[in-house]
């Protein structure tokens, strides 16, 4: 197109743009403009890379689908409809991950560019560290409603998509959501855990039955045997066996009024035996099918005029889509094959009813706000509304800065920031005033990447150090770590080498206080030091943080030695304690760190042509000795010492 056409760019460029071959990570919302531009452009050989398939929500600005596209691979789709603007140019379809294993380093080396139009952050993530790895440009871009950003990101020149903390996804403990939900979120978290517990996933922390170990409930056990009863199936002798929340549901048939009963009326009686739990709050009121309260109608939300996705349901209707959506979803389970599971997705109609439907029933038992399906979508799915026109003008500047990058004008890709109405100088459109270099503490692009790992050595295990540390929050796809002072290897990428280690405690295999973990992630060529600091974890507190700075462990420290010794001063022998502000104070100053210095996921990557930091880096260490051992996996929080900027990211 415009490259076969003299004069449109100058000479050298319109050759570049011609032989250039270039990667699009991603084939959503952004991703459609930008593969539209390129071929407008005249690259003549492009390869994209998405394995989302088509949803209604996607058509009113993925303007590459049609209706008739509902249900395919974007990839495919985006592929023929690009076609159609230009048919000499070549484009190649990945309906797949870009974290597989299959695309390498030698994968991502092969292009002299790649553009990232992704929707979640452990992509981008990988993406990222691959490009350092392969030492290829990356151009980064995302949109948050009418707010865009794009990116420039070149090994040793700038800053990469990890050297500046991002914002965390908030959590919430376990005992709010499953005994004392106050918000709508609390109650949407509770319906996604449920749906997991009944067809997807099983997770431990993700336990919908009453906590009993809520602290403020006293070690009160009143009901519990009633609790109990509800999950236990009797056998062939007339014992009682324990079993599952989703064995149990099978058991039944997911007979939808039973487990309504369960979920909404039989667990709600036993929270509210837990009498210590509503000395301060208004306790939640039991439904059971066939007796539900009178309920005002709400004419503002039910008129004609609303959109049916923007009703609030009355209970009657929640219960009618909740026994929907159960049998719905059961026919998906069945149709599975032994031990896999569904995976809940917004835009899958009977997921998301069944989120929506439990949701406002969890909401009007404990008298929280209801909502409609579309804001329960949009809390669930962490969705941010889409707008298409910001979609296009940022993937023009997506193309824009690729062309500088062919043309080697590299100081010219300073990153941009699209705003939803005029700076001060009357732009929509605002660049960074200089490109802004590495960050030397930047545990993924500096030279020898480290990191500092806070965390209750007593009670972490080896398998929660792989899942929870190195996969979830450091971003790691299959590590290897070594204890080289004790020679173990701690933790294989090799299947059972050393299953032996999943559930001893740190301490168990020395790592304590002090020690240093050599870690190794082949598929993307990535080593990583990580100095231990041991740290007695308390109750709903994280086992474990990432802290980007030794001093910021030190200054955290001193931040928990001062508030100590306020409370040592101040405390008197009787009434009540004033030490309490001194620990509100604390517990401020540290919240105000947090939102400072978030730094909530993580990758690693590494210079391809540094040599192995360690002299034994190929060299196969004994696993240590087999223990039993249990531990409970928390969430992460990560603390990083520099300033906030926060890559927005893509519509789906």
């Amino acid at each position: 197109m415009a490259a076969q056409l003299d004069g449109v760019f100058v000479n050298s460029l319109q050759d570049v743009i011609k032989a250039s071959k270039i990667l699009v990570v991603g084939a959503g919302g952004i991703g459609c403009e930008i593969l539209k531009n390129l071929v407008l452009s005249g690259i003549q050989d492009i390869e994209v890379i998405d394995l989302d398939t088509i949803d209604v929500s996607n058509l009113n600005r993925q303007f590459l689908f049609h209706k008739e596209h509902v249900g395919k691979s974007k990839a495919e789709v985006a592929r023929k409809s690009a076609l159609e603007f230009n048919p000499n140019v070549s484009i190649t379809a990945y309906h797949d991950s870009i974290t597989t294993p299959k695309y390498g380093v030698n994968f991502f080396k092969k292009f002299n560019l790649v553009l990232n139009a992704l929707d979640n952050r452990q992509a981008r993530n990988h993406v990222n560290r691959m490009c350092l790895t392969a030492d290829v440009p990356l151009i980064e871009s995302g949109t948050a409603g009418y707010n865009g950003q794009v990116e420039f990101i070149k090994k040793g020149m700038t800053l990469c998509y990890e050297c500046t903390p991002k914002a965390a996804q908030k959590t919430f403990p376990g005992c709010t959501i499953r005994n004392t939900p106050s918000e709508p979120i609390h109650c949407i978290v509770w319906a996604k855990h449920l749906f997991n517990q009944l067809f997807g996933e099983t997770n431990e922390d993700e336990e919908v039955s009453p906590d009993m170990a809520d602290p403020e409930a006293g070690g009160e056990t009143a009901g519990e045997a009633a609790l109990n009863t509800e999950v236990d199936d009797v056998n062939g002798k007339g014992d009682i066996e324990r079993v599952n929340t989703r064995q149990w549901a099978k058991n039944l048939n997911y007979d939808a009024d039973k487990l309504f009963n369960k979920f909404f009326h039989d667990d709600i009686k036993y929270l509210l035996s837990m009498s210590n739990l509503w000395k301060n709050r208004s306790p939640p009121q039991p439904i059971k099918r066939g007796e539900f309260p009178e309920e005002t109608t709400n004419h503002t939300t039910n008129n004609a005029s609303v959109l049916p996705d923007q009703r609030i349901w009355s209970l009657e209707e929640c219960y009618k889509i909740f026994s929907d959506s159960i049998g719905a979803l059961k026919s998906d389970v069945e149709k599975l094959a032994d031990n896999d599971h569904l995976v809940w997705d917004k835009d899958d109609k009977s997921a998301m009813d069944f989120v929506a439907a439990c949701a406002n029933i969890r909401a009007k038992i404990f008298n929280i706000p209801v909502k409609s399906r579309f804001d329960i979508k949009s809390m669930a799915g962490n969705i941010i509304p889409a707008i298409a026109t910001t979609n296009a003008i940022t993937a023009g500047v997506v193309v824009m800065h690729a062309f500088k990058a062919l043309a080697g004008d590299l100081e010219k890709c300073k990153t941009v920031y699209m705003r939803p109405t005029l700076n001060p100088q009357n732009y929509l459109l605002v660049p960074e005033k200089n490109i802004l270099p590495p960050n030397p503490k930047c545990y993924v692009c500096a030279p020898k990447p480290s990191v500092c790992l806070q965390v209750d050595t007593t009670k972490l295990t080896v398998k929660e150090l792989r899942d929870e540390v190195l996969v979830k929050t450091l971003n790691m796809i299959d590590p290897d770590v070594m204890l080289e002072s004790k020679g173990l290897i701690v933790i294989s990428s090799e299947e059972g080498e050393t299953d032996c280690n999943n559930n001893k405690k740190l301490n168990e295999l020395h790592i304590v206080d002090g020690v240093e973990l050599k870690v190794d992630d082949f598929l993307q060529q990535y080593e990583l030091s990580v100095l231990v600091f041991h740290a007695d974890a308390e109750r709903d507190k994280p086992l474990f943080e990432i802290v980007g700075d030794r001093d910021a462990i030190k200054q955290k420290s001193e931040i928990d030695e001062e508030a100590e010794k306020a409370k040592e001063e101040t405390a008197p022998g009787d009434g009540p304690s004033p030490s309490k502000k001194a620990r509100v104070e604390v517990q401020d100053a540290d919240e105000q760190d947090d939102d400072d210095l978030q730094l909530i996921e993580d990758d690693e990557t590494e210079d391809a042509s540094a040599p192995s930091t360690s002299s034994n880096a190929n060299l196969k260490r004994k696993p240590a000795d087999s223990a039993a051992g249990e531990g409970c996996s928390k969430k992460a929080k990560i603390v990083d010492s520099d300033d906030d900027l926060i890559m927005i990211e893509d519509d789906d």
